[in-house]
């Protein structure tokens, strides 16, 4: 592979709302996810079309394509089915086909994204419906009970973790980096 390292870094910083550092347990967590959710948006943004499903980082699969099919997958399965306890299908994911949401990559970007958004939508309706973090869904691989607290702090977790494979990529695209 052709070394396509940027020659100089550039850094920068989006226009994402930071949480009120006073607001409520709610208005944090909610605050926070919103924050992660929008650097992935960050992370995507201006990245010409023929690099956001192009493998970067050997032996790494990870695409910002990817991610996004990824977090789109992660926000149906905690909220809406583990959560909400809707009776909806798996997205990009098969048994036959577990790794679909980072290796099929047919698919239109602007495409994803607005399954991703529309997931995140649906996700911000679920916890503005519920009456509070202490409420509880059914975990499905063990059954025990699992709170609006933890699938919110689950995927705020999640998102941290992959909005740093994001920087890289992007890092790796045209070397901006930052948050």
């Amino acid at each position: 592979m052709a070394d396509s390292t940027p020659s100089t870094s550039q850094r920068w910083d989006g226009s994402r709302r930071e949480p009120d550092p006073t607001g409520s347990e709610i208005e944090l967590l909610r605050g926070f996810l919103d924050w992660h959710r929008e650097t992935l948006a960050l992370k995507c943004s201006g990245v010409p079309s023929d690099q956001l499903s192009a493998r970067l980082i050997e032996p790494s699969g990870l695409t910002l394509h990817g991610l996004v099919r990824h977090l789109a997958a992660v926000e149906r399965w905690w909220f809406r089915i583990q959560f909400a306890q809707e009776d909806v299908p798996l997205l990009h994911y098969s048994d036959d086909d577990p790794d679909q949401d980072f290796d099929d990559l047919e698919g239109d970007f602007a495409e994803a994204v607005e399954v991703w958004r529309a997931e995140c939508a649906k996700s911000r309706e679920i916890v503005a419906a519920a009456d509070s973090l202490d409420q509880t869904g059914i975990r499905r691989s063990t059954g025990e009970p699992i709170s609006l607290r933890f699938v919110m702090l689950n995927l705020i977790a999640e998102y941290a973790r992959h909005n740093g494979h994001a920087d890289l990529l992007r890092e790796r695209i045209d070397g901006r980096v930052g948050m």
